[in-house]
């Protein structure tokens, strides 16, 4: 399925307001021409877009990848952390520009998603800086250190139509539909079903087409680009030879059809499903190869086998032969009577170097023409049980041979489950933060850096809420929601995370202590003629100080009602809450090395939930700087769901 002009439009436009103010966190190489983007956003979730070589659209999974991506290292180098700032369609051209900015820097990202496709890395003046293929041809050349051009423009601008647009319509040879389908750089399934809504045969001359009949095509015309600009949709897949997602319905469609959500949605199984395809033949595609060798070598070693017994046989009856020739009073094998037996049982008597021989389908078997024929065939049997003895070692062969392909073709089908697609959970809002529940089922927020701590304050803070910050500089907020009646146990748990997760950690400074005050003690403005840093409030009145008598962590895989979510926070509420858990004190590992390391150990107690736990958010749930892992192991929520399983059956 490729994307038509007119759908490209309607999903730059959706997706340009969906990403507005997002910057790159990360990027995956999913398959050579196919990119994922990983978008975040300091007050809303991540969004993960994937640009490929058949279009773009938002995506609701994350598909490990299937084969190397070669522009993947150097848009990691140049795009990390920068902001999407636009997404523009060129034209009604199947050609959208991606420019990200940010640190100084300015790239455009071209995707054209025509043809075979292509993806291209430019500076803010159009200069390639890599892309995935090269391109000479007669009327464009694309290839690094050159500046983009774009492939000459076809036909009308299909969204700006005017009637006079289709006074050539009126003197052409051609076929109504293919000229409109040139014309508009429409495809096939527009071109049709503009035609049936509009009662128009599609095979009618140009020329022979009434006024009326013209009108038709255009107002159809308008309103099918219209309806898909402004998401006037009614989404179906539909599959028959091929599949295709359509935004609107046109006219009479055959094959099954699949109503969806919405066209972004339609895109992503449809495209996804792709991905995933192609993904399962690139890894299958050297066991098919093995796999056709082995069954070829079967083939010929049936074949051998067959031969052998055939050529046994023959000589069999060659041996009984001659006890017939004895019957007949036949005494020597050069007597033309033998000779003509012989003939009759497909064998011959020849002499090569003056050696004597009998030729038994293509066997030559040495014998002594002066001897006894009981001797001859007393050599002949020898020989037949010889070739049956060779039938033996091929079986056996053979044998090995099916037993190598059985075990290949496991492995192909394991090979085919093996491309991994992982549904991207829906995060809660607060989990763009620091976050955690305390023993006593309170929530708990907290920034992450300057802007997160910004946000936590501006946004989330509320009447009946209480707010931490530790006696240190380079502290974060936290905040404990709907505190009004809030136990001990919960405020020291928060004190505790607030010092953690501050710059103590770094820096191994034990004995520090948090405060918390109430929500109106927080002025989000500096004093007149004060300047405050982003992230930075002003406390007034009295603190209420928690001395934290250690740094000690734990991060944790917490059961949510849509799946399974990673967090960090004060060990208690952790062990409590999590199906798995580990504790880390500062110092030891660098904080990649260590989320590594939780992750491999989370992996041995429960693999099929944390395979779908990116690394990126082990890293992201780590207080900065070095940890030391002290402990892993089972949380109480996954013994509690053990015993409840155990009482269950």
């Amino acid at each position: 399925m490729a994307l038509s002009g007119i759908e490209l439009r309607y999903l730059v436009d959706k997706i340009s307001k969906q990403v507005e103010d997002y910057y790159v966190s990360n990027i995956y190489g999913i398959t050579k021409d196919s990119i994922l983007f990983k978008l975040h956003h300091t007050e809303k979730s991540d969004l993960f877009m994937m640009i490929s070589t058949s279009g773009v659209w938002l995506t609701e999974v994350k598909i490990d990848q299937v084969e190397p991506n070669k522009l993947l290292k150097r848009l990691r180098s140049d795009l990390l952390r920068l902001k999407l700032k636009k997404i523009e369609q060129i034209g009604a051209e199947r050609i959208a520009y991606f420019r990200f900015e940010g640190f100084g820097k300015e790239f455009v990202l071209v995707g054209e998603f025509f043809g075979d496709g292509n993806i291209l890395l430019c500076n803010n003046e159009m200069k390639i800086l890599a892309l995935q293929h090269s391109i000479d041809v007669r009327h464009r050349k694309l290839s690094v250190g050159l500046e983009y051009a774009q492939p000459p423009q076809s036909g009308l601008d299909i969204f700006n139509l005017a009637e006079k647009d289709f006074e050539d319509i009126k003197t052409t040879e051609l076929v109504a539909a293919k000229w409109f389908g040139r014309t508009l750089g429409l495809p096939k399934k527009y071109v049709e079903g503009i035609f049936e809504i509009a009662n128009v045969d599609p095979k009618k001359i140009g020329n022979l087409l009434t006024e009326e009949e013209i009108e038709k095509i255009f107002e159809t015309t308008k309103k099918t680009v219209s309806d898909i600009v402004s998401e006037n949709h009614d989404p179906i897949i539909v599959r028959n030879e091929k599949t295709e997602v359509l935004p609107i319905q046109l006219g009479k469609i055959e094959g099954e059809i699949t109503k969806v959500n919405s066209f972004i949605e339609g895109l992503d199984t449809v495209f996804t499903q792709n991905i995933v395809d192609k993904g399962k033949s690139i890894q299958t595609s050297g066991s098919d190869k093995k796999i056709k060798e082995l069954e070829t070598q079967i083939s010929e070693q049936e074949k051998a086998i067959q031969t052998v017994k055939e050529r046994s046989k023959n000589i069999t009856n060659v041996a009984n032969s001659l006890y017939d020739m004895i019957s007949k009073g036949i005494l020597s094998i050069e007597d033309s009577s033998a000779q003509e037996i012989m003939t009759a049982n497909n064998a011959k008597l020849i002499s090569e170097k003056g050696i004597p021989l009998i030729v038994i389908q293509d066997e030559k078997i040495k014998v002594d023409t002066k001897a006894s024929l009981q001797s001859i065939a007393s050599a002949l049997f020898n020989e037949a049980k010889k070739q049956s003895g060779a039938i033996s070692s091929i079986e056996e062969i053979k044998s090995k041979t099916l037993k190598k392909l059985e075990k290949l073709q496991n492995k192909t089908e394991s090979e085919k489950d093996t491309i991994l697609v992982s549904e991207i959970r829906k995060k809660n809002w607060y989990e763009r933060y620091r976050w955690f529940y305390t023993s006593d089922g309170f929530l708990v927020i907290g920034g992450r850096d300057a802007a997160s701590n910004s946000a936590v304050v501006r946004k989330h803070l509320d009447k009946n809420d209480k707010i931490f910050h530790g006696d240190i500089f380079g502290s974060p907020f936290f905040i404990i929601k709907d505190a009004q009646n809030v136990p001990d146990t919960s405020m020291n748990e928060v004190s505790h995370a607030t010092v953690c997760f501050s710059r103590a950690w770094r820096e191994g400074m034990y004995g520090v202590s948090a405060y918390w005050v109430n929500p109106d003690q927080v002025k989000k403005s500096a004093p007149s003629g004060e300047f405050l840093p982003k992230g930075s409030f002003t406390i007034e009145g009295q603190r209420n100080f928690i001395k934290s008598g250690n740094l000690k962590l734990a991060v944790g895989i917490i059961p949510q009602e849509d799946g399974y979510a990673l967090t960090c926070g004060p060990p208690e509420t952790i062990k409590k809450n999590s199906i798995c858990y580990a504790i880390i004190e500062p110092q030891g590992i660098e904080m990649v090395d260590a989320a590594k390391k939780i992750r491999l150990e989370f992996s041995k107690i429960h693999e099929e939930i944390t395979k779908k736990i990116s690394i990126d958010e082990f890293v992201r749930v780590m207080p900065a700087g070095k940890s030391q892992v002290k402990d892993v192991n089972r949380g109480e929520a996954d013994i509690q769901n053990f015993i409840d399983t155990e009482e269950d059956d």
